[in-house]
Order: structure tokens, then sequence, then C-alpha cells
């Protein structure tokens, strides 16, 4: 019994602390927003410089601030490191693309469903503040930033604590709360899908670098090569006027750069259906094996204990307003 109530107060303290930085990070965003209006309100209009501004308070005070309380108040456990070979981790690239993909898929799917029962279509702000940035700005803080910072707080963090309960729970905790922390259904499924894939290979191997590269890649493939792709064909004409001519017109004189944008969506679909059937395959043989934790919790109350208490409620409250507030705007 005491084993219960240390478990669900050791994730309780987590969730609390995640949220307490979420808070931090929301308050000084906000400040920064106040101070941009009153001093340079242009400053919105440049997707670049907001983006900094909104990446700041989370990059270099709520996430460094967060690793400090849960290095103090959260003991972490430990991981063994296992070599990868250089085939497994093609084979890891092929299953967590097409993972993705397939998840952003049905990402979509759901929110085309809501926006035809709502009647308003669900924006995906991601997708706007990309295709807003320069290209350079896209490659530093999609493909170096955020991949690096988002594997120690949400693989790292989470898992090297949640590995003590079973390798399956900390892979599920870290993947949930990954979607989560996104903010919007648009980016919840696939990021929930590949924050727990990553998860699986870390908890696995022990090695942050190769989740942090294989976020990279992902990164690279889905934001910054489209990024750079739509801006050479330079679209943006044809979507104002939605005329045909003037389409085939733009084909024509950019015609190099739209077979490379047709060759990395064949790409992309290749490693989507690869993806899928090699996740399935290696299912089929059970090569995802979780071995249990190191505490005597049994295994049909760890997830239960995991994400039912107070600090884990309280973010998935937060989080999940935030992602309805996102549907329904």
């Amino acid at each position: 019994m005491q084993e219960l109530i240390t478990a669900k107060k050791y994730f309780s303290r987590m969730g609390w602390l995640y949220l307490a930085a979420t808070a931090i990070i929301f308050g000084l965003q906000a400040a920064a927003g106040l101070i941009i209006n009153a001093v340079k309100p242009e400053w919105f209009y440049d997707m670049n410089i907001s983006l900094f501004f909104s990446v700041a308070p989370m990059y270099l005070v709520g996430f460094p601030l967060l690793a400090l309380l849960l290095k103090k108040c959260v003991p972490a456990g430990h991981i063994e490191k296992h070599r990868m070979t250089a085939g497994q981790y093609v084979i890891s690239a092929i299953i967590c693309i097409g993972l993705a993909y397939a998840a952003n898929i049905l990402g979509l799917i759901m929110t085309t469903l809501i926006g035809i029962f709502t009647g308003n279509s669900v924006a995906n702000p991601i997708t706007d503040v990309v295709t807003s940035m320069s290209p350079w700005s896209v490659l530093f803080y999609t493909v170096i930033c955020a991949p690096v910072m988002e594997e120690l707080v949400f693989r790292k963090l989470i898992v090297d604590r949640a590995v003590r309960y079973g390798q399956g729970v900390a892979v599920v905790v870290s993947g949930v709360m990954f979607g989560l922390f996104h903010g919007n259904l648009n980016q919840f499924v696939y990021a929930a899908v590949i924050g727990s894939f990553l998860a699986f290979l870390y908890v696995k191997t022990g090695n942050l670098k190769i989740t942090v590269s294989l976020h990279m890649l992902f990164n690279f493939m889905g934001g910054f090569l489209p990024t750079v792709l739509m801006n050479q064909m330079n679209l943006d004409s044809y979507l104002e006027s939605g005329s045909i001519s003037e389409l085939q017109e733009l084909m024509v004189q950019k015609l190099g750069w739209f077979l490379l944008y047709g060759l990395l969506l064949l790409f992309i679909l290749g490693m989507l259906v690869a993806g899928v059937v090699l996740f399935i395959v290696f299912a089929a043989k059970k090569k995802f094996v979780f071995h249990p934790g190191e505490t005597s919790v049994p295994r049909q109350l760890k997830l239960s204990l995991a994400l039912g208490n107070a600090g884990m409620a309280a973010f998935g409250l937060f989080w999940i307003i935030q992602i309805i507030c996102q549907v329904l705007a």
C-alpha cells in the first residue's frame, strides 16, 4: 500500500512541476507581448521576431528551471546504455517517420470531421507559423533548437524518472505529456505517437543522441524542406487568385522546384507505407517488449498511478482546455 501512495506522489510531483514551468513560460510570453506592444508593436507582424520572443522564455527560462527543480525534487532512475547498429538506426528512422505521418493524417481527419460538425475549420497554427517564417529561422528553431530541448525535457527528464515503474509506463507518460504540451489537436496526435516511439528508443538504448537526431530528421523533412520548396515555387500569387492559367504558367517557370516537391511527397509516401508496415511486422514479432521497473507496484495499476493523480491531472486538464479552445476558435 505504501508503494502505491509513494508512486502516486512521485508522479503528482512531476505533474505539478511541469505545470508550474508551463505557467512560468506563459507568464513570460505574456510579459514579452506587452513589452513589444508598448515599444515595437510592428514586431508582431514579423513572425521571425515574434517566434523568438515566444520560444526564448521556454528554452532559456522555463525548461532550464524545470530541469533544476526535477533534479532536486524528483530523483531520477538509471537507464542502461545499449548500442544501436547502423541498420537498426535506419529501421528506427523509417518507423519513426512513417508513424509520424500516419498519425498526422489521423489528426487531419479528426480535425476535418470536427470542422464539419462544428461548421468551423480547425486551423493548424504550426502551418501558419512555418509558412510565414524565413527558411533559415525554420531550420534554426525547428530542426536544431526544438529537437534538442524537447528531447531533454520530454524524453530524458520524464523517462529517467518514470522508468523505475516500468519501461511501458515511461513510454506512455513521455508520449502523452509531449503531445499535450503542443497545445493543439493537429499536433497532439502525431506528437504523442512520435514522442512515445522516441521514448521507446531512449529507454532501450539510454542514448539521447539517437532520439535527438531522429527528431531533427523528422522536423527537417516535415518543416524545413517543404518550406524551402514552397518558397521557391512561389505559390502565394496563385493561392490569392486561384487562376488555373497562372498556376500552369508558374509550373512551367518553376518546373524544377515542382518536380523536387513532387519527389519529396513520393519519398514521404514511401516512408509512410514502409514505416507502418515495419511497425506492424515488428509488433507481430513482439519486438516491442517493455521490462518492468524496480518497484513492486502491480502492473495493472502502474498507468493509473502515473496519470491518475492530482499533479498529472492538473497538467493534463490545463492542456486539454488549450486544445479545446483551439478546436472551437
